[in-house]
């Protein structure tokens, strides 16, 4: 489970970047968002979905307890209503720690 950086110049994100991103469905995103009331990206005329910063946030959050920590669906609901701002530094840090293992493997490939 690794995630894709976020560019910092973007505002919104469509679904097939985020889905992208995470390594995750559109279905699943979808499916969240019906489950957690905290993620509730924008929706245009046509029905398209465009998530914010905070949205991916709470979504990687997500991601973080159900594939790392195992948690299910209502554990890591549960978890975010009493802890959210521990849980969303905590997979901020294994975002960053799984990127700089990344590129540290890249750089170790060229040489």
């Amino acid at each position: 489970m690794g995630f894709k950086s976020v560019q910092d110049e973007k505002l919104w994100y469509s679904i097939g970047e985020v889905s992208s991103m995470l390594e995750l469905p559109a279905s699943t995103l979808r499916f969240w968002e019906k489950e957690f009331n905290s993620i509730k990206p924008r929706k245009n005329k046509k029905g398209d979905r465009f998530y914010s910063k905070n949205d991916i946030s709470l979504l990687k959050t997500i991601l973080y307890l159900t594939k790392t920590k195992g948690f299910t669906l209502q554990g890591a609901k549960n978890a975010m209503k009493d802890n959210l701002i521990k849980e969303i530094e905590t997979a901020t840090i294994v975002n960053t720690l799984q990127n700089i293992r990344r590129r540290l493997i890249e750089i170790r490939e060229m040489l």
